[in-house]
């Protein structure tokens, strides 16, 4: 617990997440604000949802082989996670830097606890975690997100629509349903975590100043720019 502190007080960065359905908006607005930051000449970082090198090439051959039980499934996701936690962000933390995360812990919270692991054992494997700063949750109804991910690619893999699950041979159907299950288990989180909604349905350019409205009047920017920016 000391130690864990210790590395807490040494953190001058601050950390925000955005999460969501796939289909969201959240990947192109959290790249947006990525970039914004980026030609203000702020210090900024960005990671992503399982990404780790460490575990890519377990990850594919169980998923290829479809061996994972949601146990299995959720471990190799905690893996990636703690890999990219103690090499990427936590020292960018610790470095002064805005860390941008798309997807947090709190994906594998939703994902892992619809497929039938503990809320609570789960919460416990992610015990080290910093919780962001700020963590945008973009709500969406399930049917524009369901479309906007159709529309994007032809086929969905058997574990993005939830087929692991059994919820229904049909892989759009699975997939509906299995959406429709992390969603619930998303805003069921929304007051423990202190989530800050954003309205994924509004226009892109709207939500991108509502974004950058909330993040400004919350983080102190000018103390994150390159002391050389101009």
């Amino acid at each position: 617990m000391e130690k864990k502190n210790r590395a807490n007080s040494e953190i001058t960065g601050k950390l925000i997440a955005a999460e969501g359905l796939d289909g969201s908006g959240k990947s192109t607005q959290i790249y947006l604000i990525k970039r914004w930051l980026e030609l203000e000449g702020y210090k900024v970082a960005f990671t992503e949802w399982n990404s780790s090198a460490l575990v890519k090439e377990a990850t594919k051959k169980g998923k290829k082989r479809k061996m994972l039980t949601p146990t299995t499934f959720s471990l190799i996701h905690s893996t990636d996670f703690a890999d990219r936690y103690e090499r990427q962000i936590l020292p960018l933390l610790q470095g002064g830097f805005i860390v941008l995360a798309d997807r947090y812990v709190y994906t594998a919270f939703a994902r892992d606890a619809v497929r039938g692991c503990s809320r609570e054992w789960l919460r416990k494997l992610y015990g080290y975690v910093r919780p962001p700063d700020i963590t945008f949750f973009f709500k969406i109804p399930l049917e524009t997100a369901f479309h906007r991910i159709l529309d994007g690619r032809p086929q969905l893999k058997y574990h993005e629509a939830g087929l692991d699950m059994g919820l229904s041979a049909d892989p759009y159907e699975s997939f509906r349903l299995f959406q429709g299950r992390v969603y619930d288990e998303y805003l069921s989180m929304a007051d423990e975590f202190n989530f800050t909604a954003v309205d994924g349905s509004q226009q892109p350019n709207v939500q991108q100043e509502n974004l950058r409205n909330i993040i400004q009047q919350r983080i102190d920017l000018p103390r994150y720019r390159w002391k050389d920016h101009r």
